[in-house]
C-alpha cells in the first residue's frame, strides 16, 4: 500500500504595508482629481439653482417683504395657512393644473402622430423635420407676440377665416373673453411644445428594430395591431420620460401665458407662478411668494416621485 504525502498549502505572502499605502493614496489622488473636474460644472449649478432655492424655501416660512430696513421675522406655516384658505390661489392652482394636463396631453396625441408621419420614408421628409422645429426655435416672447396678432378680433387671420368659411359670423376676442382665453391659451402652448415632443419621439421609433414590425407584418397583423403591439410597448419608456418632464414644464411655464393675457380676464388664464409673481412684485410679499413657490416645489417633487417609481417598477418587471 503506497502512502501520499500531501503536500502542504502554499501560502501567498502578504503585501508590503506600503503597496497598501500606495493603493490608498492612488485612490485619493483619483478621487480629488475628480472632484476637481467636476467642481467648475458643479459650483454654477450650486450658486444658481440650488442657494437660490434654498433661500426661496426659506423665505416661505417668513414674512419678507419688498422695501429696505424692513425686519424680517420667521411666521413658521403661516403663509401656507394663508394659501390654503386664498381662493384666488387655489383657482390659480385649478387653473394650472388644466393647463399643465390639458397641453401635456395635447402634445403628445399630435406629436406622436406627427412623429409617425415624419418616420415614414416619404418625399422632401428632411424639409417637413426641418419646419416641425420652427416654433422650438422662436422665443417664447416673439411667439406670444405672433399668437396676440393672430387672435385679434379686429385684423387677425383666425378670426377673419372662420367670417369667410361663416363658421362665426362675429369677432371672437379669443384672448379676452371668459370662454375662449384658457383653451386658445392651451392651443398656443401645445403648438410651441410639439417640436421637443416628436423630436424625442422620433428618435424612439427610429430606435425600434425594423425586423419586429416585418415579423409581426409576415404573420398577418395589421397597421394598428402592430402600432398597439410592438411600437407603444416599444416606445412607453420615451413616453414616460417625455410626459413627465413636459407636465413639469408646463405646470412651471410663465413667460408664454404673461405675454399672451398676464393672467386675464378675471384670472382665466392666471396660472400658479403667474399669481406668485403678482405676489412678489405688483404687492412686494415676498414670503407669501416664496411659499407659492414651495407648494409649486412639492408638486413637482411628487410627481416626480411618481415618474421614477413607475420606471423602477418597469425595470423590475
Amino acid at each position: 500500500m503506497t502512502v501520499t504525502e500531501t503536500q502542504p498549502a502554499v501560502q501567498q505572502p502578504a503585501p508590503h504595508p506600503s503597496v497598501g499605502r500606495r493603493r490608498g493614496a492612488a485612490a485619493r489622488r483619483n478621487q480629488r482629481d475628480t472632484w476637481l473636474l467636476v467642481l467648475p460644472a458643479l459650483l454654477p449649478v450650486l450658486a444658481l439653482s440650488v442657494l437660490p432655492l434654498a433661500r426661496g424655501v426659506y423665505l416661505g416660512f417668513t414674512d419678507e417683504r419688498a422695501g429696505l430696513g424692513i425686519p424680517t421675522h420667521i411666521v413658521g406655516f403661516s403663509n401656507f395657512t394663508y394659501l390654503w384658505h386664498d381662493s384666488l390661489f387655489l383657482q390659480s392652482f385649478r387653473i394650472g393644473l388644466i393647463w399643465a394636463v390639458s397641453v401635456t396631453v395635447l402634445q403628445f396625441l399630435l406629436s406622436l402622430g406627427l412623429a409617425l408621419l415624419l418616420n415614414e420614408d416619404l418625399k422632401l421628409r428632411w424639409l417637413a423635420r426641418t419646419l416641425s422645429l420652427i416654433p422650438w426655435a422662436m422665443p417664447p416672447v416673439i411667439v406670444s407676440i405672433m399668437w396676440r396678432l393672430l387672435y385679434s378680433p379686429t385684423v387677425g387671420p383666425v378670426d377673419e377665416a372662420l367670417n369667410r368659411l361663416h363658421i362665426s359670423q362675429t369677432h371672437i376676442n379669443w384672448l379676452g373673453d371668459f370662454n375662449t382665453a384658457l383653451p386658445a391659451v392651451i392651443a398656443v402652448g401645445v403648438w410651441v411644445g410639439m417640436p421637443q415632443t416628436t423630436v424625442t419621439l422620433l428618435a424612439g421609433l427610429q430606435g425600434i428594430p425594423t425586423e419586429l414590425r416585418e415579423a409581426a407584418a409576415v404573420d398577418g397583423a395589421g397597421a394598428w395591431r402592430r402600432f398597439t403591439s410592438i411600437t407603444l410597448p416599444q416606445l412607453r419608456p420615451v413616453i414616460l420620460a417625455i410626459t413627465s418632464l413636459n407636465f413639469i414644464w408646463n405646470f412651471n411655464s410663465f413667460d408664454l401665458v404673461y405675454v399672451l393675457t398676464n393672467g386675464g380676464p378675471g384670472g382665466k388664464t392666471m396660472l400658479p407662478m403667474l399669481f406668485a409673481y403678482d405676489e412678489a412684485f405688483r404687492y412686494g410679499e415676498f414670503g407669501r411668494a416664496a411659499a407659492m413657490g414651495d407648494v409649486l416645489v412639492v408638486v413637482v417633487v411628487i410627481f416626480l416621485g411618481l415618474y421614477l417609481r413607475a420606471g423602477l417598477r418597469k425595470d423590475d418587471a
